[in-house]
Parts: structure tokens; C-alpha cells; sequence
């Protein structure tokens, strides 16, 4: 991945944006990925059950990182007691469960009743899917690996047109964090009652607005902005820290004097920084 370690936030995502359909491609021919591909497209087809996707390491592995679920993969129990549970019934263990890969793992990958009768690993459509998915995610995740704050955005990009209402971002707690930021909503938050949570991100944000891509394009610009100003262990390079910050006085013995960061000073930079 073209290194982004070093530049601000924002300017590390355009960069990133610019080239990252070659970075896919690049990624998908990398040893580690390109033999992890063939051989999900090799085994996967011959896979009709629960059983025999938690028994075949490399086919279950590569899927569960395509979820962003590699944390985890040593997990196989609990992973069968999920995948077979149905999820017509409310107290099933994939309805009990907070964490929302879990769901769309257990959605897409279609085993019926018991953990048996999948059909979906034979279809090329879906196999395509779930490898597009994995080289995705290895992107982000090797983004996040130099920018903790340009893979968040990353992430929220991907999921935006998916929320509609404040639970479906409480639900996520990297969608939440980084609704926080983006509102200069204080962390302290998740410490109040969840439906006053949700009442507070209705009343700062008009949530409808994230299916509109140049909206969620404009709150990702804030809170790389945000990201970056109360990062203080960027302050020498970051101009925005700077900016905020202040200069450094020549009576002060060489600290800098800290401001309030205005929030629409700082959204306003993001067309020229």
C-alpha cells in the first residue's frame, strides 16, 4: 500500500482514493492473498455445511477475515453455535449478539436449517462476492494499519448507506466513535442510557442525509479534520493542529498556547489542505 504514515488524515485518504482500485489489484497478487484466494475458489464449492466450513481452515479462515472477524477465528464453537442458530427465532444466539458482522456473516453465508443444505458456496457470483469482500478489507485494514483515522473512515464509507436510524450506528462501535467525532460529541456519551444516545444523535444530525454519498463525503472530511487536530503527536507536522493551536510566543519558554477548535474553521480547510 502507498505509504500515508506521516501526512494528515485527509490528505492520506485522497491519496489513497485516487489509486485505490491498482492498490486492489496489487493487494490481490500479493503470495499471501493471491494463494489464499485460490484456494477459497478451489475448496469452497464442495462446502454444504456448517460442519465443513469450521473443519477446512483456509476456506473458514479466509471468510471470517472478509468479515473484518479474524479476531475471531479460534473462536469455532462459538462460530457453530452462531451459524446454526436460526434466526426466525428471537432468542436465537445470532439475534443475542451486538456485534453486526456476526449477522451479515451469518446472512450471507446461507446455511439453513441445523447448519445444513448451503447452496450458496457453489454459485461463482457468490464466491466472487466474498473474495471482493476479503481483498476490501485487507485494504482497509492495511490503511488503519498506518492511519487509525483514515481506516475508520474507510470503514464508515462502506457502511453509511446502511443506517436507518441512530441504533443501527450504536450497534457498531466504531460507526459511533466516529459519529462522536464528526459532532465533536464528548466519549463520556456511552455512559448514558442507550435511547438517550440515540435521541442525541437525531437531535445533532439529520441521519436520512448519510444515503446521500457528496454528505457522507463531507461529514468523513470533518472528522479526518477533527481526527487530526486533537492528535497532539502530530502537532509539528499537522497544519491543522498548528492552526489550532496557535503559534509559539516568544515569552511562553517554547509552549505552544493551546485555542477552542471551531469546528466549521476547521471543516472549511478541507478544500485546499
Amino acid at each position: 500500500m502507498i505509504p500515508i504514515s506521516g501526512m494528515s488524515s485527509y490528505l492520506g485518504l485522497k491519496i489513497l482514493d485516487r489509486t485505490e482500485a491498482n492498490q486492489q489489484q496489487l493487494f490481490r497478487a500479493e503470495p499471501q492473498h493471491s494463494r489464499a484466494i485460490e484456494t477459497f475458489y478451489e475448496r469452497v464449492g464442495a462446502i454444504e455445511t456448517v460442519d465443513q466450513f469450521i473443519d477446512d481452515y483456509e476456506v473458514y479462515s479466509f471468510v471470517m477475515k472478509a468479515f473484518d472477524l479474524e479476531d475471531q477465528i479460534f473462536g469455532k464453537a462459538m462460530m457453530s453455535k452462531i451459524l446454526k442458530s436460526n434466526i426466525e427465532e428471537d432468542d436465537a444466539l445470532v439475534n443475542k449478539l451486538t456485534d453486526v458482522r456476526f449477522k451479515a456473516l451469518y446472512e450471507e453465508m446461507g446455511f439453513g436449517e441445523n447448519g445444513e443444505g448451503n447452496l450458496n458456496t457453489i454459485l461463482s457470483s457468490w464466491q466472487d462476492r466474498i473474495v471482493a469482500r476479503y481483498v476490501d478489507m485487507a485494504y482497509v485494514n492495511a490503511a488503519a494499519e498506518q492511519n487509525d483515522a483514515v481506516g475508520a473512515a474507510l470503514e464508515f464509507r462502506r457502511k453509511a448507506a446502511e443506517v436507518e436510524g441512530p441504533f443501527d450506528i450504536l450497534k457498531d462501535a466504531e460507526m459511533a466513535t466516529f459519529m462522536r467525532t464528526a459532532l465533536g460529541l464528548p466519549t463520556e456519551m456511552v455512559q448514558i442510557d442507550i435511547d438517550r444516545q440515540a435521541e442525541i444523535f437525531e437531535e445533532k444530525y439529520d441521519l436520512t442525509k448519510l444515503q446521500d454519498p457528496e454528505e457522507v463525503e463531507a461529514l468523513i472530511s470533518r472528522f479526518l479534520l477533527i481526527s487530526d487536530a486533537q492528535d497532539t503527536s502530530s502537532i509539528d507536522s499537522n497544519a491543522v493542529v498548528q492552526l489550532m493551536t496557535g503559534a509559539v510566543s516568544a515569552g511562553s519558554g517554547g509552549s505552544f498556547v493551546p485555542v477552542t477548535i471551531d469546528i466549521t474553521a476547521v471543516s472549511a480547510l478541507r478544500g485546499g489542505y
